[in-house]
């Protein structure tokens, strides 16, 4: 019997390379069965190589991790019979096409030739591979290959999918695309474990988030708790007449932190949001001062990371790309 009823368990996880290089150190986390837990961080961060132990391609150095109740060193036949895995390059035979792949897994994972090829077909079609199934694999696009990737990890209805970095390099649509399909997978009850780079993605899509920096977890909790952690909405103001920029920031100084900004106009903090704009409408017209536009901005979960790690998720993976090994 499993030994834990959550869908992932890890507790103090570490992973240590030749050198002393600490990849993952220290991780604990949680995620419940039936939920999307969004993994962010940028390359080097630790993010793939805690999905490989928790996949039990990877032994992890010390600490433990249950993954739907099963240890992943002990119990690792068991784990990898209850888990679905999209890694980032699956290795798929170009010469193959998507049905005889859909098959192969099938008969990998047990499945008699005609219960395989009736469960491919039903994924083929689920995935939006029906007129692209008989043609190989070389002639995919990335969206389709993705999507393939995606069904073969649901051959055996896995009750944990992992996703490790699903849409990179795919374009808007094919993105969107897959986001449908994840969410459509979640609202069946599969639990999701998403790793991504994309603040946008987790945002759609995760019901909670945790951002691991440097082989640490520094930040967890949903989108709205993280980003209400962080900072308050902004208000930018535009007036007609910029030379009025400090006029007006005493006329609004009473509803938040105001200041100007570097491209122009001003910037209001306020915790009131969007309640704010007809107040400070209001105020700048009683001291005569004409609008030009006013636009809402709430924290983004890049707030979040900026205030969690010192820097942007888009400088850390600049820094990650120039790193050395």
């Amino acid at each position: 019997m499993p030994a834990d009823d959550s869908a992932v368990l890890v507790e103090d996880l570490v992973r240590t390379y030749p050198g002393g290089l600490r990849a993952v150190d220290g991780v604990n986390l949680h995620v419940a069965p039936g939920e999307i837990y969004g993994f962010l961080g940028p390359n080097g961060a630790g993010k793939s190589t805690t999905v490989r132990i928790l996949t039990t391609l990877l032994r992890p150095t010390s600490g433990r991790a249950l993954v739907a109740g099963y240890d992943v060193v002990a119990d690792a036949a068991k784990v990898r019979r209850t888990i679905g895995v999209a890694l980032q390059e699956a290795a798929l035979d170009p010469l193959m096409t998507g049905r005889e792949l859909l098959g192969l897994q099938g008969a990998l994972h047990g499945l008699r030739r005609g219960a395989a090829r009736e469960r491919g077909t039903e994924l083929l079609e689920r995935v939006d591979l029906v007129d692209a199934a008989d043609r190989r694999l070389g002639t995919y696009s990335g969206g389709m290959r993705r999507r393939l990737d995606l069904a073969m990890a649901l051959v055996h209805r896995p009750r944990v999918l992992f996703l490790d970095e699903p849409t990179t390099g795919l374009d808007p649509a094919s993105r969107a695309a897959l986001w449908r399909e994840v969410r459509l997978l979640n609202d069946d009850g599969t639990t999701v474990f998403l790793t991504t780079q994309y603040l946008e993605e987790a945002e759609q899509l995760a019901d909670r988030v945790g951002i691991i920096d440097r082989g640490h977890i520094v930040a967890e909790g949903t989108p709205d708790e993280l980003k209400g952690r962080v900072g308050e909405p902004r208000l930018h103001v535009e007036l007609i007449d910029p030379s009025r920029n400090a006029e007006a920031m005493a006329a609004i100084a009473a509803h938040g932190h105001c200041s100007e900004r570097e491209s122009g106009g001003l910037v209001l903090r306020t915790p009131e949001g969007a309640r704010a704009i007809a107040p400070v409408i209001r105020a700048l017209d009683e001291a005569g001062i004409e609008v030009d536009a006013v636009e809402v901005e709430e924290p983004t979960l890049d707030d979040v990371f900026l205030a969690v790690t010192g820097h942007t998720a888009a400088e850390a993976e600049a820094e990650a790309k120039v790193a050395p090994a």
